[in-house]
């Protein structure tokens, strides 16, 4: 998407200003593709083993009375799909039929990514906030349907969008759709903080691994999503180049975030290390409370 609004900003200036001006923008250009470029080969080499071994873990824990791991396996099938586009955009980087194809499935993918990570986000509101109606409700064949309803909205937003003639409507239209999740992460966290206390069926440990799971997500949607939504919906960050060439740089590494969800899912070293830092807050807090 970037590549494509980056030629076309590109063409429409050329026809206005003069050769130089044109010839400026062309070697700005190429100097971007190559810091970019870079950046990929980076985020392929990193992210494809730690993808590949996540799915791995995750397939090899799945069971048939928890759901959650069937939203992640997805979402990390998503960011595979990412880094498979992402290896097409290196290699036959001048092949504009490919690109284009590619460059579709690479955001249907990211749109799917940005499903998954909503599920896993309602899931885990929903095992603090409604215990009970969650445990009696949960079945494989629940999170199937909305895996494939992710996948085909998902893919119908791309191809419906790809189609829309380029306009201030399609941006805004792509800002909308990825600034939709960002409140109902928020409004996830709060509540599941909110609910703690009353969630008395659910471990401790679990309690604080849905908790970090929950401020990831946020941290993630915030600091890799927000830059490229501000670019879209705000006219005037349009016109500032350094912005539009961080956030889609960012949205790049969204895949190799995801990995950190993977790991705060599974049981084991995280635990301690979450109980560690909890341990050390109540400690604070005792602390700073005066004595009698």
């Amino acid at each position: 998407m970037e590549d494509s609004f980056i030629n076309i900003t590109s063409q429409n200036r050329s026809y206005d200003d003069s050769d130089y001006v044109y010839d400026y923008e062309y070697d700005y250009y190429d100097k971007e593709q190559k810091i970019m470029d870079v950046v990929k080969r980076i985020i392929i080499c990193i992210g494809l083993p730690l993808i590949l071994v996540a799915i791995y873990g995750v397939c090899s824990h799945v069971r048939n009375d928890h759901m959650a791991p069937i939203f992640i396996i997805n979402l990390l099938i998503s960011d595979l799909i990412q880094l498979c586009c992402m290896i097409v955009e290196v290699v036959l980087p001048e092949d504009s039929i490919i690109t284009t194809f590619f460059n579709v499935i690479y955001f249907w993918g990211l749109m799917a990514s940005v499903g998954f990570m909503m599920c896993v986000a309602l899931e885990r509101y929903l095992v603090i906030t409604l215990p009970l109606w969650y445990r009696f409700r949960r079945t494989i064949k629940t999170s199937v349907v909305v895996c494939v309803m992710v996948w085909t909205l998902s893919l119908f937003f791309v191809v419906f969008v790809y189609f829309l003639p380029y306009s201030q409507v399609t941006q805004t239209i792509f800002g909308v759709f990825l600034l939709f999740p960002f409140p109902l992460y928020i409004f996830f966290l709060g509540g599941t903080v909110k609910a703690l206390s009353a969630a008395i069926s659910v471990p401790a440990d679990e309690k604080r691994r849905i908790v970090a799971i929950l401020v990831l997500v946020l941290l993630i949607y915030t600091v890799l999503f927000l830059p490229p939504i501000i670019w879209f919906l705000v006219k005037k960050a349009k016109y500032n180049d350094a912005l539009r060439h961080v956030s889609f740089m960012f949205v790049k590494f969204s895949p190799l975030a995801d990995v950190f969800l993977y790991v705060f899912s599974r049981k084991g070293a995280v635990d301690k290390l979450l109980a560690s830092l909890c341990r050390c807050r109540m400690d604070s807090d005792d602390s700073n409370r005066p004595t009698a």
